[in-house]
């Protein structure tokens, strides 16, 4: 059986909140080293973190230590908004795998910023098929880990299962610290390469409006939609939306564009979100996060708390039937209480769900997860490492 344990700390103090943690988690796991901990704390605590992740060594002896700053941190059915805090997991996989690795900003040989250190099997460029079976955790700093680290050799996004976030709570690069065994780095990033971890990926969005197919682009830039130009297409179907989408709309309107064309039924899960960042109103044309293609589908979509409330609750009902016994979550910086009416609504959303499972995680600078079978980078989204009960190796 894989085993889990989770503990949340406020102690002001980082080694007694270190070793706070450490304790409610051995007493959940056993005296057995964990093959994986992880660790979030704010950044006041996280000042401390060579002396946070001895600590941890010391008490636990854990295989592999993963860690970052966080704004705030996540336990077991309760958010930490304020600092300060600390959230530390731990996971016992029998039968597992581990194999932790460091990215840092290197130059490719045209000249650009690229990050080395990816495992040959899980780096994004690798050919598709090798390594398809491993998930990647992985936390960033997001002042030198550039959204395009995770594309492919074509400049596509990795067909990967990479899942993670970005630290937070700092305002300048050099401010986060990520911590990798008994390593601290200031820059790049810290991962693990775990076989079996399952993704959940919760945009919070829902579609409105018909789907429309991308007839003429460049780059970023939506030229014409179904044939017509694409400012004049968007504003019709806003207008003949039902009176409660368009106040939806009236608060903010975003694009959802289909990564897996060959779907014969599109559902909710199925477009990643990208903000909708201008128009101009004599080409007709628009601008959209993303590097777009011809024959593209896209679909309008807004975005609430109610919306994201039961889009969360709707993509955990499949590792609940799996037997969800641990996970790692990322969830926006904008989420929370600056975009639900009460406190811990992500947290006890997953405690009703998945029975309130061993759960540790952070409010991130940016989330990132698969969609379409695709890594992307997300904003206001909530990913997760979701890790079985039952160990299934051999």
């Amino acid at each position: 059986m894989n085993r889990f344990g989770a503990a949340l700390s406020t102690d002001a103090n980082a080694g007694t909140a270190a070793r706070e943690a450490c304790d409610s988690v051995k007493a959940a796991i056993g005296d057995d080293p964990p093959d994986l901990a992880v660790v979030f704390a704010t950044p006041d605590l996280m000042a401390n973190a060579a002396g946070i992740g001895a600590i941890i060594t010391r008490e636990l002896g854990p295989k592999v230590l993963l860690g970052c700053t966080a704004e705030a941190v996540i336990g077991t059915g309760r958010e930490v908004e304020t600092p300060p805090g600390l959230s530390l997991w731990a996971a016992c996989l029998p039968g597992v795998a581990v194999e932790p690795f460091a990215l840092e900003p290197a130059l490719a040989p045209d000249g650009g910023a690229v990050m080395a250190g990816w495992p040959p099997h899980v780096e994004p460029a690798a050919p598709p098929g090798l390594g398809t079976d491993d998930a990647v955790i992985l936390l960033a700093d997001p002042f030198t880990f550039p959204p395009e680290a995770l594309a492919d050799a074509d400049g596509r996004p990795a067909a990967r299962t990479i899942i993670g976030g970005m630290a937070s709570g700092g305002t300048g690069p050099g401010q986060h610290r990520m911590i990798l065994d008994d390593r601290v780095m200031t820059a790049g990033a810290v991962g693990v390469v775990v076989p079996g971890a399952l993704a959940v990926v919760s945009q919070g969005c829902r579609p409105v409006g018909p789907e429309m197919t991308i007839t003429a682009c460049e780059d970023g830039v939506i030229l014409t939609l179904a044939g017509r130009p694409a400012l004049e297409r968007v504003r019709e179907v806003v207008e003949a939306l039902p009176a409660d989408e368009r106040e939806m709309v009236e608060q903010g309107v975003l694009a959802g564009l289909v990564v897996d064309g060959n779907k014969p039924v599109l559902e909710q899960g199925d477009f990643l979100i990208r903000g909708i960042l201008g128009g101009d109103p004599q080409t007709g044309a628009l601008v959209v996060g993303e590097q777009v293609r011809v024959g593209q589908v896209m679909r309008l979509q807004v975005r609430d708390h109610r919306t994201a409330g039961t889009d969360l609750r709707q993509a955990l009902v499949a590792p609940a039937a799996a037997g969800a016994g641990g996970a790692l979550l990322f969830t926006c910086n904008g989420r929370g209480t600056r975009m639900f009416p009460g406190p811990h609504h992500d947290a006890r959303a997953i405690a009703d769900v998945l029975g309130g499972i061993p759960l540790a995680g952070l409010f991130c600078n940016g989330e990132i997860g698969p969609v379409g079978g695709r890594a992307h980078m997300h904003g206001f989204t909530a990913t997760m490492a979701v890790f079985i009960s039952i160990d299934t190796c051999n």
